[in-house]
């Protein structure tokens, strides 16, 4: 029989029609776009990008040539424009304001071939430190009031380029999903002076059907109000509101991790589209008439990325509704990611 569930932080319902039976195997994969022999991420095409904004590298090279390891861009096609004004205006109950913003694009690694989850661990290290220090970066800019880290693989989750890249954009507001997460947190806080993501993690790990693996620093749980089949959340164990707050000790943890469950999607998926998605706490710079706007948001938020593999699609009744159908469990989806790495001997480590 299906099952409706109801987030735990969001006020939203999803449809759990676990009586489809859908396996793992009974999922298309979506493969990446194309090779290109003129992709313009890949070493020695340093000319085809805008000029970089950072990269990582040994001493000694040039901007703008090859010899890094990761690199940093202005987004070709940029959502939003660094330069200009907000201009908040409106007309009636019509507002708008200037498009300002950062886009970037971290190209995390000069090999087109390479596969993310593959890359050795002090590599993925250098990429989340780039991302740190990114964020660290954009936050000194008081027009932008939240910054978002997304990866997306694979033709169905969005990506025009094979080469493995995230991107970041920096919002001049606060959007409605992230303030609705912020919200319920400092409610939670409020009644009951805890973190809810801390509780929503102590209970999942007391009752592990949902623990799909974890170490020292981060689990991975399936979600339990999962819109789509086989997504997942990552958390830190430690409380901490910020991910740039991470301790070197952390960012390796957060790096096997990552590999980790991505080698399981790809494996037990059959290396499917995905979503990453890296949710941290937005900018606390006092904002003008709002001095006290996140009083408490270093003890109520819990920073995490969101990994959802594209392999259903969205279409009229969650449009007009606002629920999602998911075909799979969020326990059988645990089992079988758990089952896979144990039939491999990876364990859960």
């Amino acid at each position: 029989m299906s099952e409706l569930r109801k987030d735990p932080i969001l006020d939203h319902w999803v449809i759990i029609a676990a009586e489809r039976g859908r396996r793992p195997t009974d999922f298309k994969s979506d493969a990446p776009p194309d090779t290109s022999q003129s992709c313009p991420f890949c070493g020695d095409n340093e000319h085809m990008t805008p000029p970089e904004i950072c990269a990582v590298c040994g001493p000694g090279r040039e901007p703008n040539t090859a010899g890094w390891d990761v690199r940093v861009v202005p987004n070709k096609f940029a959502a939003l424009a660094i330069e200009g004004d907000l201009q908040r205006s409106g007309i009636g109950l019509l507002d708008k304001m200037g498009g300002i913003g950062a886009h970037e694009v971290v190209i995390e690694t000069p090999d087109h071939r390479a596969v993310f989850c593959e890359l050795p661990r002090e590599h993925l290290v250098k990429v989340l430190d780039t991302f740190v220090d990114r964020v660290v970066d954009l936050r000194s800019d008081k027009r932008f009031r939240h910054i978002i880290i997304f990866r997306n693989y694979g033709s169905a989750a969005g990506a025009s380029l094979a080469h493995p890249h995230s991107q970041i954009i920096a919002l001049p507001i606060v959007p409605k999903f992230v303030s609705e997460k912020l919200r319920a947190a400092r409610e939670h806080y409020h009644r009951k002076e805890r973190c809810i993501f801390c509780d929503l993690i102590e209970q999942e790990m007391a009752m592990p059907e949902r623990v799909v693996c974890r170490n020292e620093h981060f689990v991975v749980l399936s979600v339990f109000a999962a819109r789509f089949p086989f997504e997942v959340n990552i958390f830190p164990l430690q409380h901490q509101h910020d991910f740039v707050l991470m301790s070197p000790e952390q960012r390796q943890s957060l790096a096997d991790i990552l590999a980790d469950i991505l080698a399981r999607y790809r494996t037990i998926l059959d290396d499917p589209a995905y979503n990453l998605m890296l949710q941290t706490s937005p900018s606390t710079l006092p904002k003008p008439g709002h001095p006290e706007y996140w009083g408490t948001i270093e003890y109520d938020y819990h920073w995490h990325i969101e990994l959802i593999p594209r392999l259903t699609k969205v279409a009229g009744f969650e449009w007009g509704t606002g629920f999602y159908i998911n075909p799979v469990s969020p326990e059988q989806a645990a089992g079988f990611l758990r089952e896979d790495a144990e039939a491999q001997g990876a364990g859960d480590g």
